[in-house]
């Protein structure tokens, strides 16, 4: 083997080969609609524009009367933060300026991250007592949930002595999910009713609170507001409270805005940019993220029937090792006691094997504490098992598992299957509306899941991605000017009993299966499918699967507007304005903007500020028997999702895609059938997989790398034909097309490709 194919070094088949430095003319329209866009939404990068508020938070939309998740489009959520961060790793990218990462990370940190003073007394938590139990329920009518001051139903915490340890301190570096951008509701900072943003909280009760039945209360606890007990007794039944702190951190998010911090990273670092700095503390966010792996009390992981039967954990016999609903901790406003648990429900959406990759594997990434990569790169094959577990004949991924049915340890029925001994659930952790049925699940959960085999080559990843793209191939659809594609499931069936070895077992789950409930249009959603999409059909050399997502991005043009891009949507969901949220016969209380809390209280009742919004009208009409309200929304995500994906076609110039037009795309390197020349053979080597990557081209051909392994990736070369032989005794490559010329010399006209040189074809 020539010489130069060893200084290659076969630890750089494993790393990412960097995106091109030049792009098509096609492509170069792509990166200027995604740096337009990026312009648009960040103020031509001031954050002086609609999508943030004067302190920089970025609103979740720029319109204010909006209920789903957050009940008010002016909170940010750390899901926010974590595309706030995608958004600048893109333009680094495509612009070359890489500060924006290191702002929205400092924002990240300032606007989410509780600082020591606004967690105390984490110094007095009790390793061996993480918290006192209290059953979730399923009916919202069961709360406030009995505290049980029970010995030896809560397991140990295997984890908060090494963090403390890695880190000089017990804080949790974790982003709580919700803060109030403007201060909206008016409980400021610390009960100071003036500062923001400000740490709120909502969903506390259960899987049938939806966003309709919360009662938004603040997360520093003085009593200030709600009845006597504050807004606590309207959550947990105790004998006396005491003022207290609470956050809860959405997993999902955290892993996001890691996964977008490494892309960051990788991308500056290809342009000789250092942002090291970022990786450390998405690194420490990583560390913390394993409390996403326990179970809620820290109890024995599968078939855990009982509360006060199952077993407390003990080591790390707790850990699932997957993405769970959220982790929660708080403590006593005087810093005497504080408190942590994990969660027992975990959903497909919120996985992110890709996460688990960069935190065991990449060394600028890797954890502080003693066994943080350890327990990633566990982590890692656990979630690959679980959407293989979920993965329906049609290709679609199902809910998710739990080791505590509804909640409190009950017993499922026998026709539950399991995971680990942890129980298949169609519709994790909330069932108003099923948790599953929106297909925004699949296109985040599945992003991360193909995003990954694209860095890494892992087939695991690969076989449950090539699955999926034909479940996304069969469902979206481009029709004249629209794009129209399945906006929700229905589930029905249940996936096999789960064995490791089922993995690549053909038939897997022949009676779980997921069904197109509704079609529609919604581009935050598909802008995400489009993403994972990309990333599958680029590995694996699909020309089919990057012109459909080329081809739905060039059409989603059709989409955009002064402000980025919008549909139409029709809320026959804000009806509920109207509904009762559930107050407990006898409670009552006051909330900042003044409004009454008692039994009968509807949702805008505890919301009158929302009478003052511009858009109230339109929604008082609707109640009183006008027509549903309509809105043109303009989400924060769904705006990033769009604009990373028009920059990815940028970044890897697949624009010639466009209009069912062809490209090399893959990766920027060129693509095989799977077929090699038989010199490479007769050498011992094997082929390589179709869609594999040319790293070398010497007289026997084209050359790729596959497990640490060399092997022909292609047709017998004639360097000599393609380019003079001087490139290639000098270890370099011969240009894969005929391109710009930025050099010439004895040895003929050089090009760049990948960011490298190399030896123009002899016929350009």
């Amino acid at each position: 083997m020539p010489s130069i194919r060893s200084a290659i070094a076969i630890l750089g088949a494993s790393t990412v080969m960097a995106a091109p430095m030049k792009r098509s003319a096609a492509s170069q329209k792509f990166a200027e609609r995604a740096m337009d866009h990026y312009n648009i939404i960040t103020g031509n990068g001031s954050y002086q524009s609609e999508y943030f508020s004067p302190e920089n938070v970025p609103y979740h939309s720029i319109e204010t009367l909006m209920v789903e998740a957050p009940d008010h489009g002016h909170e940010s959520v750390s899901e926010t933060y974590s595309f706030w961060v995608w958004l600048e790793a893109v333009n680094g990218k495509l612009t070359g300026d890489y500060s924006g990462v290191e702002t929205a990370w400092e924002y990240l940190e300032k606007h989410l991250i509780p600082d020591s003073k606004n967690q105390p007394g984490m110094s007095k938590y009790n390793t061996s007592s993480p918290a006192t139990y209290a059953p979730e329920s399923d009916d919202i009518d069961d709360y406030p949930a009995k505290l049980e001051f029970v010995n030896g139903v809560v397991g140990e915490d295997p984890i908060a002595k090494e963090l403390s340890q890695a880190y000089g301190n017990w804080d949790i570096y974790a982003m709580h999910w919700i803060i109030d951008g403007d201060n909206w509701y008016g409980y400021g900072q610390q009960g100071d009713g003036k500062s923001k943003p400000s740490f709120i909280n909502t969903f506390q009760r259960g899987a049938s609170e939806s966003a309709w039945k919360t009662v938004p209360h603040p997360c520093w606890e003085t009593m200030k507001w709600g009845g006597k007990n504050g807004f606590l007794d309207l959550f947990t039944l105790d004998n006396s409270y005491a003022k207290q702190w609470r956050y809860t951190a959405a997993p999902d998010a955290d892993a996001r805005a890691i996964q977008a911090a490494y892309f960051g990273w990788m991308w500056a670092d290809e342009d000789g940019q250092d942002l090291s700095s970022v990786a450390k503390k998405a690194s420490k966010l990583g560390d913390y993220l394993r409390y996403a792996h326990y179970d809620k009390y820290f109890k024995k992981i599968g078939n855990c029937v009982g509360y006060d039967r199952c077993s407390a954990g003990s080591g790390k016999n707790s850990a699932h090792y997957l993405i769970s609903w959220y982790f929660a901790w708080g403590g006593g406003l005087q810093g005497d006691w504080s408190w942590r648990i994990g969660s027992s429900h975990t959903h497909s959406g919120y996985q992110s094997p890709l996460a688990a990759w960069i935190l065991s594997t990449q060394s600028a990434f890797k954890p502080k504490s003693a066994t943080g990569a350890k327990d990633w790169a566990t982590s890692l094959d656990r979630q690959l098992e679980l959407f293989r577990w979920l993965q329906t004949p049609e290709g679609c991924i199902a809910g998710g598992a739990t080791n505590s049915w509804q909640g409190h340890y009950a017993q499922p029925s026998s026709d539950i299957t399991s995971f680990y001994g942890m129980w298949y659930d169609w519709q994790p952790v909330y069932h108003d509306p099923p948790s599953n049925n929106w297909t925004g699940m699949q296109g985040w959960g599945m992003e991360r899941v193909c995003s990954l085999y694209y860095l890494s080559g892992d087939e695991r990843a690969g076989l449950v991605c090539q699955n999926w793209a034909k479940w996304v191939k069969d469902n979206v659809q481009i029709s004249g000017n629209e794009v129209i594609h399945a906006t929700n499931l229905a589930w029905s069936g249940n996936p096999d009993e789960w064995k490791s070895s089922n993995f690549n077992k053909a038939n897997l789950n022949r009676s779980l299966h997921g069904t197109v409930s509704a079609t529609g249009t919604d581009l935050g959603t598909l802008a995400s499918i489009m993403k994972a999409l990309l990333w599958v059909s680029m590995k694996d050399g699909d020309d089919e699967g990057i012109s459909l997502a080329v081809n739905v991005m060039e059409t989603l043009e059709n989409y955009r507007d002064e402000l980025g891009y919008a549909t139409t949507e029709e809320r026959l969901d804000y009806a509920n304005f109207a509904q009762e949220t559930y107050i407990p016969s006898g409670w009552s209380g006051k909330n900042a903007q003044g409004a009454n809390i008692k039994s009968g209280a509807t949702f805008i009742d505890i919301r009158p500020k929302y009478k003052e919004d511009p858009d109230w009208a339109q929604v008082e009409d609707f109640l009183n028997g006008g027509n549903p309200p309509t809105f043109t929304y303009h989400r924060f995500w769904g705006q990033t999702e769009i604009l990373v994906a028009n920059g990815l076609i940028a970044i890897y110039d697949l624009g010639d895609y466009s209009n069912g037009g062809s490209s090399s795309g893959n990766n920027g390197s060129s693509s095989s059938s799977g077929k090699c020349s038989a010199s490479i053979i007769s050498q011992g080597y094997k082929c390589c997989k179709s869609g594999c990557q040319v790293v070398y081209q010497d007289a026997d051909g084209d050359w790729g790398v596959e497990n640490g392994q060399w092997c022909g990736c292609g047709g017998a070369a004639t360097p000599a034909a393609k380019c003079n032989a001087n490139v290639i005794a000098q270890g370099y490559k011969c240009c894969s097309s005929c391109s710009e010329v930025w050099y010439t010399d004895s040895d003929g006209k050089w090009g760049v490709e990948n960011g490298n040189w190399c030896g123009l074809p002899s016929n350009c």
